[in-house]
């Protein structure tokens, strides 16, 4: 009976020093993501004009991306109560729970007025019908050298926003938005 006695207050000494018992869980965030839901923003001007707008999957983000013709160079993205158009203010509707207003200090026309992104549908510029973060992508116009987008997601997730040189002369202003917290 000692010997059983001598075991378990060995047993308590160790799980008082925390040899036996189990480690504290740690938060770790979500596929490393520490991106943060505020606004990001640069307020640099371009030359250079919207050709195209894109999405992709990644496993632990959803990806818009948009093409310029040249060097990519302001922004605003930010989640808003509601996605505005350009020019006329009224309200963009979207599918989702929380909206980004993606401003790109870029038109989507040349010197002439022409268009150099016109979508076919500007309330759904790509599918993302199977995504797990975004519910839809609309234009929401080009107005005085800027150039706007609403992106419907399935909450306010935390987001990131980085340019990408290429192809050729263009470049790429990516936003990433993370599938959880």
């Amino acid at each position: 009976m000692r010997r059983f006695y001598a075991w378990l207050a060995a047993l308590a000494v160790a799980a008082g020093l925390g040899l036996v018992a189990p480690g504290a869980a740690s938060a770790a965030p979500y596929c490393g993501i520490v991106w943060g839901s505020l606004a990001k923003s640069n307020p640099a001007l371009t030359q250079a004009q919207v050709v195209n707008v894109r999405t992709g999957q990644q496993p632990c983000f959803d990806r818009l991306v948009i093409d310029l013709n040249g060097a990519v160079a302001g922004y605003s993205i930010r989640y808003v109560p509601q996605v505005l158009h350009d020019g006329s203010g009224l309200p963009v509707e979207l599918r989702g729970n929380a909206f980004l207003q993606v401003t790109i200090n870029a038109p989507a026309y040349n010197s002439s007025g022409n268009a150099t992104y016109n979508p076919a549908d500007k309330n759904e510029l790509t599918n993302v019908s199977d995504y797990k973060t975004f519910r839809q992508v609309a234009f929401a116009g080009s107005f005085e050298g800027y150039t706007s987008l609403g992106l419907g997601v399935r909450a306010r997730l935390p987001f990131r926003v980085f340019t990408l040189a290429g192809p050729g002369t263009g470049s790429r202003l990516v936003i990433d938005v993370a599938h959880m917290w």
